[in-house]
């Protein structure tokens, strides 16, 4: 049982820097939290980051979020916790980070009890287990060997919640926190408190990315979490967003494998007897989360390993014979940088990149010409040969009441229009469709005026088409659309007709025989 039956706590934003509106911060205090959280730091940018020790979000962002977070937790009392601090979680960034915090603390005139936690791996202790067989790959990654650990460069342990504890525990008011499980940032006072720990964790997991869990989704805004000792609720502090069953449970397979459990140095989270439900219109209970011991516990090891420097080029290309060719292209680059350089070919890398060959630019298709202006247009398959074409509804430049229907083959990169069919009168809708079932689609057009819909079938049966009129269809007052929906699941198309005048739709079933 826990020492409270009820903790409520402020997930601040997905990331600390990306921004989190000033009034969901103040609408979520009013719920009398018992700390903030907010997650630092990524794996998302790349390794670089970590390598350099270098924040992939600026200063300036960060103070901004900083600043009323920092504020409202010394006003109230209430810790503030913060993860993987600087980004990467490294003693280079925790030391920036830890920098910036208190400069920013001594121009508010603020003062708190400050526990820094430093994450960085011992190599020596690394290398140690390394000899004993206690370190494994984590997915499909390769092993560890002594000399690639040599050449790592800022070295971390991905830590669970028993740091930032023993932190709290030791009467800490801000925490912040080299790398770190982004659950843990939000799990450990809980944990402290006496809370399921299965809830706990499930619960940090959808707080994790602030509102992400929400729809909208977007991971700056705030996310207030509430625990109880058989659930936990989450809900947006901002009104205009909303958590559903549906938004919690994408989330919790978030960046997971098994949609069944997920994996944190405290043991496994098992979902298999989860169960989401919407308490009202933007609330979500969850129940039934269960942690199950795992062993031994662990930590991920991160590391990054200087693989040389990047140069990027970028590059358009629009020529059908260098697309046609562009495999042959990229070895001969890669024989011709060989044989430059003179060097082997583990000193360097070319990776290329396409992202789209023939998409930089569109070719036109070429033009049709057809009578008078254009009103709509439909696409089939009109002469059997497996490509679709169109059918454009034109109406007279002098006279509008007056509209024709032109079929246009299209004939790889040339069109041809066949001759126009003259439709009744004020057509609204042209629609292309194969009703007969013989590969080549019928004509129709919807006639506003004459209250009908104009019809015309192929009586060449192969080769170009050669249209004879069928009688019009009658179909209400107004024809304004066209559909042709299978509606009584014989396997033939219908037709439907939206009237205007009667606000109805009109439906003509297929029985032709075949």
């Amino acid at each position: 049982m826990a020492e409270t039956e009820r903790l409520t706590y402020v997930a601040l934003c997905g990331r600390l820097g990306y921004g989190d509106p000033p009034e969901s911060l103040e609408a979520a205090l009013e719920h009398d939290p018992a700390f903030i959280g907010v997650d630092a730091g990524s794996t998302d940018p790349g390794p670089y980051y970590l390598g350099s020790g270098k924040p992939f979000v600026s200063d300036a962002q960060v103070r901004r979020d900083l600043l009323p977070a920092l504020e409202a937790a010394v006003a109230r009392g209430i810790p503030l916790i913060i993860g993987s601090a600087g980004g990467s979680g490294a003693a280079p960034h925790v030391d920036h980070f830890t920098a910036m915090l208190e400069d920013v603390a001594s121009q508010r005139g603020l003062s708190f009890d400050l526990a820094v936690v430093y994450t960085d791996a011992d190599s020596a202790m690394v290398e140690e287990a390394l000899a004993e067989g206690r370190v494994e790959p984590c997915g499909l990654g390769p092993e560890l060997t002594p000399a690639a650990l040599h050449r790592v460069r800022n070295p971390v342990a991905q830590v669970g919640t028993e740091p930032i504890i023993e932190a709290l525990a030791g009467g800490a008011d801000v925490v912040v926190c080299g790398r770190c499980c982004d659950t843990a940032i939000f799990a450990a006072l809980p944990i402290m408190n006496g809370f399921d720990p299965g809830l706990v964790l499930h619960a940090a997991k959808i707080a994790e990315c602030g509102t992400l869990s929400a729809r909208p989704e977007g991971a700056n805004d705030c996310l207030l979490c509430t625990l109880h000792s058989d659930s936990f609720e989450v809900v947006p502090a901002n009104p205009e967003r909303a958590c559903t069953p549906r938004s919690v449970a994408a989330h919790s397979l978030y960046e997971q494998p098994d949609p069944l459990r997920f994996v944190e140095p405290e043991g496994i989270v098992d979902l298999s007897e989860t169960d989401i439900q919407a308490t009202d219109e933007r609330t979500v209970r969850v129940s039934g989360t269960r942690l199950r011991e795992s062993g031994q516990p662990t930590v991920k090891l991160e590391g990054a390993e200087l693989a040389g420097f990047r140069s990027i080029a970028l590059a358009g290309i629009a020529d059908p014979r260098i697309i046609e060719n562009i495999d042959v292209i990229q070895e001969r680059v890669r024989a011709t940088v060989a044989g430059r350089t003179g060097s082997a070919s583990d000193t360097y890398e070319i990776s290329f990149r396409r992202y789209g060959l023939d998409a930089v630019s569109w070719a036109p298709l070429g033009e049709a010409a057809v009578p008078g202006f254009a009103l709509d247009l439909s696409a089939a398959d009109l002469d059997g040969d497996g490509t679709d074409d169109l059918t454009a509804l034109c109406a007279d430049r002098e006279n509008s009441v007056r509209c024709r229907v032109t079929p246009v083959l299209v004939r790889g990169r040339r069109h041809e229009a066949l001759p126009s069919l003259l439709t009744g009168l004020r057509a609204f809708r042209a629609l292309a469709a194969d009703l007969s079932g013989d590969g080549r689609a019928e004509l129709f057009a919807a006639n506003l005026d004459s209250h009908d819909v104009s019809a015309w079938m192929d009586a060449a049966g192969e080769g170009a088409p050669r249209y004879r009129s069928l009688p019009e269809i009658g179909a209400g007052v107004g024809c304004i659309a066209l559909a042709a929906p299978d509606l009584d699941g014989d396997g033939d198309l219908d037709l439907l007709v939206v009237d205007s005048a009667n606000d109805g739709v009109s439906v003509i079933l297929n029985d032709a025989p075949r």
